[in-house]
């Protein structure tokens, strides 16, 4: 479970990250109103989340997947142009994602 609010968490990233740019510096009300409520659910959803998987794993994930889907969401909405290098490098954010997701966590040791 919570790995899925890791990823959710993730979603609300590239909500308000996506209604920060459309706020035009916070003068349009529901981007803003969008961007705030979506930043508090998304901070609080990684708090959780944190509370079951390291913050170092965490966080690498939780800002590598809201970065890679909002720019597939700029991408899918033609606010963004997609290409080749864009795509691939793209895909490799989500395989890294994917590959700190697959490695068995291990104790850290106290020196």
């Amino acid at each position: 479970m919570p790995w899925v609010i890791l990823f959710i968490s993730a979603g609300l990233e590239a909500v308000w990250a996506t209604a920060l740019g459309a706020s035009d510096s916070f003068t349009n009300v529901v981007p803003s109103v969008v961007f705030f409520v979506g930043l508090a659910l998304s901070m609080a959803t990684l708090a959780f989340a944190t509370r079951h998987i390291p913050i170092s794993v965490a966080y690498a994930i939780w800002s590598g997947s809201g970065a890679a889907l909002t720019v597939i969401w700029a991408m899918a909405t033609g606010t963004e142009t997609a290409g080749v290098l864009k795509v691939l490098f793209l895909t490799g954010i989500v395989a890294c994602i994917v590959g700190l997701k697959l490695l068995k966590p291990h104790k850290a040791e106290v020196a």
